[in-house]
């Protein structure tokens, strides 16, 4: 496996499929009016990131190479709080330790202060404490375990059986398996020592800023679940985009990072969505 950097990950026709390019459609919530070639206004994208930082980084290039643009003028207006000091949420959930929600919290209210109409974050754990976040939030919090499946089922309509990388943390609270198995797909996890040795390693490398020694952790895991008959990986860590390549082995890569920032374009844009966008309304 190669390491990489900020570039959208996954099969060409899959992940990197774009909304379809053009100007501005629609307008944002606070009712600036949009017209062909005009200027994006209105809407303005809020991160709620640092988790970690290079993952919030890798998320925002993301949003800026997924969005539609011809000039500066036509991007997305976005605010990234970056706050690397949100307790770490696996820990929170496998040991009782510190909650990562009130950080959380703090974050969505200084990005609600500042204006923005809607939320994304870019970790994958952490939408362990999506419910209690968008019940106090004003304004959407978008799920990346939505976006990802969603995109992942219209991508990949053959595909029975994903290979879930992914922080342990994001396994316990089974946030990917119930969201898979409601589209009629069924996670393919590593054993358990592949888990502790080898991915949670690895998203620890990642941290680090050790990338080819991540990459290299990896590889077991990977082997492990293609041979449990895994079709795709999911990389279900935002720290892991950034090491696996568009293919792991024998197996093609699914990012969610740039399934989050396709959807957050698609909301901004008023493309045609998934269904859990439309619900934010």
């Amino acid at each position: 496996m190669t390491a990489v950097s900020a570039v959208a990950l996954g099969q060409p026709d899959t992940v990197r499929a774009r909304p379809s390019a053009g100007p501005a459609d629609g307008v944002g919530r606070a009712g600036a009016g949009g017209s062909a070639g005009s200027d994006v206004v209105g809407d303005i994208v809020g991160v709620l990131g640092g988790m970690g930082p290079a993952a919030t980084a890798d998320f925002f290039a993301k949003l800026v190479q997924e969005t539609p643009a011809a000039r500066d003028q036509e991007h997305l207006r976005t605010l990234v709080w970056s706050d690397s000091t949100v307790p770490d949420r696996t820990a929170a959930i496998l040991d009782d330790g510190p909650s990562p929600l009130p950080r959380l919290r703090e974050g969505v209210r200084l990005l609600e202060s500042a204006g923005v109409t809607l939320i994304a974050m870019p970790c994958n754990t952490a939408h362990a404490y999506l419910p209690e976040l968008r019940r106090e939030s004003g304004v959407p919090v978008l799920s990346m375990i939505d976006a990802t499946v969603g995109r992942l089922r219209q991508a990949e309509p053959d595909v029975t059986r994903v290979g879930l990388l992914a922080t342990t943390g994001t396994l316990v609270a089974g946030l990917y398996q119930e969201a898979l198995r409601a589209c009629g797909m069924t996670a393919v996890v590593p054993a358990p020592l592949l888990q502790q040795r080898c991915v949670t390693r690895a998203v620890g490398l990642v941290k680090a800023g050790r990338l080819e020694a991540a990459g290299q952790s990896l590889e077991p895991a990977v082997r492990n679940v293609a041979e449990a008959g895994a079709q795709i990986i999911v990389a279900a860590c935002t720290e892991l985009p950034l090491v696996l390549g568009h293919r792991a082995g024998d197996l093609p890569v699914f990012d969610p990072t740039t399934a989050l920032a396709q959807d957050v374009v698609a909301l901004v844009r008023r493309r045609p969505q998934n269904d859990h966008t439309k619900e934010e309304l």
